[in-house]
């Protein structure tokens, strides 16, 4: 492996643990950006020259961490304050210590820290999800259906608001947790979404969907009379079940309801099963209960010899709508309407929704393309593929809408 692909892969997988243990221990969040950041520079010089370090991840906490304290004391000589003693050598034991013990996990915590009411409502998840989770502002703006340039103002604003605020960055106790659940939970959403997203599970984000099963479950142990909580477990675990009938022998994406349902897996069906009936006994449905049966009618399906389940699939989305109206899931119940009532009525549901809104949103052209094929408007369609392609897909995707516009090209 090369210096930089060890880096991109040290600094995916690693980065933020180590920025969310530097904001916990020095209280500074832009400062724990900057410090991370200005270790994988330092890195990308150091690691083709000097060789690859054993441990990455720790070779860059080590960089990140000395780049906060020098930061901080320049600050202190700067305000003429008296420095802290430098800190003492390390003893040949601890020199010695593996490095996999160096980088305290403090994620929860940061967590919890992002979610805190003093953040504005619309900023909690984002905000979560760029320190926590590690995407993108392009990434998080792209989820959100926003310009990169207001969703990064979102993010400068929460993290003044923490700083002014005077956050405690300690896991609260008990009492609050319900106060920052839904930003919790609607943070677990997208994450899971952009593991989701890449079929193949080869991407940068591809780790999160192991992580987030797990954190699920300890949110139900956390919160068991929290129906909310269960409704989540339940939806990650049915979108995962399905996970390895995903592809064909190429790597290209297999549409839903061309996936044979006898490769799903079954205990993890099971699983979602219990936590949706748990949900449900707990509470009157709501937007994410609904959510998880949508995967449920799919996942209740047995064979490819079924009918796949659309008419009951466009019902949930009709419920579903009188709790989340919004473009994603008009868009995804366009799908349904169109097995159900036909294509020109799906297809007039797309002209309604806002097309400026969904441009830089793949799924919006490759539905539309989809459409326009079915009802013979080749050259319509063509260009859909096309807009689709070029807001580069993940590989799976992109193979299977490369087919098409292909197939389309050769009529």
């Amino acid at each position: 492996m090369t210096a930089a692909a060890a880096l991109d892969q040290a600094a995916r997988a690693s980065g933020p643990r180590i920025i969310a243990a530097l904001a916990a221990r020095f209280r500074d969040l832009d400062l724990a950006e900057e410090a991370f950041a200005d270790a994988c520079a330092r890195a990308a010089e150091a690691w083709p020259r000097d060789g690859t370090p054993r441990d990455g991840a720790a070779w860059l906490y080590r960089v990140a961490d000395r780049h906060v304290l020098q930061t901080l004391r320049q600050r202190k000589t700067r305000a003429g304050i008296p420095l802290d003693p430098p800190l003492p050598e390390p003893t040949a034991e601890a020199a010695l210590t593996d490095d996999a013990n160096l980088i305290p996990d403090e994620r929860l915590r940061l967590v919890f820290v992002c979610c805190h009411p003093a953040v504005a409502p619309e900023s909690r998840a984002a905000l979560t999800l760029r320190l926590v989770c590690g995407l993108s502002t392009a990434e998080i703006a792209d989820s959100f259906l926003l310009p990169e340039a207001t969703l990064a103002q979102r993010l400068v604003r929460a993290k003044r608001k923490i700083a002014d605020a005077g956050v405690s960055f300690e896991v609260p106790g008990p009492d609050a947790w319900l106060d920052r659940l839904e930003a919790v939970l609607s943070t677990l959403e997208v994450a899971y979404a952009k593991a989701h997203a890449d079929a193949a599970g080869a991407g940068p984000h591809a780790g999160y969907a192991i992580e987030i099963l797990g954190l699920t479950r300890m949110l139900v142990e956390l919160l068991p009379n929290e129906p909310e909580t269960s409704a989540m477990a339940a939806l990650v675990r049915y979108a995962e079940a399905r996970r390895g009938a995903r592809l064909d022998e190429t790597g290209a994406i297999i549409p839903l309801s061309e996936q044979d349902p006898a490769l799903w897996r079954r205990p993890l069906i099971v699983e979602a099963d219990g936590y949706l009936q748990r949900a449900l006994q707990l509470g009157a449905p709501s937007a994410r209960a609904l959510q998880a049966g949508l995967h449920a009618a799919w996942c209740h399906r047995r064979s490819l010899a079924e009918a796949p389940p659309w008419r009951a699939v466009l019902a949930i989305y009709d419920q579903l709508l009188t709790f989340r109206d919004d473009p994603i899931v008009r868009l995804n119940r366009a799908v349904a309407l169109a097995e159900v009532r036909g294509l020109a009525e799906a297809l007039a549901e797309m002209d309604a929704l806002d097309a400026e809104q969904l441009d830089h949103f793949p799924p919006y052209h490759a539905v539309r393309a989809d459409l326009l094929r079915r009802l013979g408007r080749p050259a319509e369609a063509k260009q859909a593929y096309a807009a689709a392609l070029s807001l580069d897909p993940p590989p799976a995707e992109r193979l299977w809408l490369s087919r098409r516009a292909a197939a389309i090209a050769a009529q």
